[in-house]
């Protein structure tokens, strides 16, 4: 077979997606100030067969402040649902600082309380309106 690998190349399209949910689960995994081993595993996983140039992107976003406003910005419509998916599973929600971090992300992409409910309940994190 192909060694897993799709039978055409992603669209510049579905590569700006991978690359935005990329972003979301490091500034995630960042917003508590350190990335623990757990995260840094989550990140890993998720890139796979890293190309170089992926790789010097993750690095860049490891050291790029966090930027909520920017990102939000950056995520088209239709896939709020999924950055935040996505960086709620980059995280151990286990603290103050992830959680408001995780409340500022929702309030920046339009995100309804009942829709995030939902997403931390589908993923089995605790809620944030506890």
């Amino acid at each position: 077979r192909n060694g897993g690998e799709p039978a055409s190349p992603p669209s510049r399209d579905q590569e700006a997606a991978a690359a935005l949910l990329l972003k979301a689960m490091i500034q995630a995994a960042k917003s508590d100030g350190r990335i623990d081993p757990a995260e840094q595993k989550r990140l890993t996983e998720n890139l796979g067969q890293a190309t170089p140039e992926e790789m010097a992107f993750v690095r860049q976003e490891l050291s790029a402040p966090i930027d909520v406003p920017g990102l939000c910005a950056q995520v088209p419509d239709g896939l709020q649902g999924q950055v935040y998916t996505m960086s709620l599973m980059a995280i151990d929600l286990d603290n103050r600082t992830e959680a408001q971090y995780l409340l500022t992300l929702a309030q920046g992409l339009g995100m309804e309380r009942a829709d995030v409910d939902a997403i931390h309940r589908h993923v089995g994190a605790p809620s944030l309106f506890a």
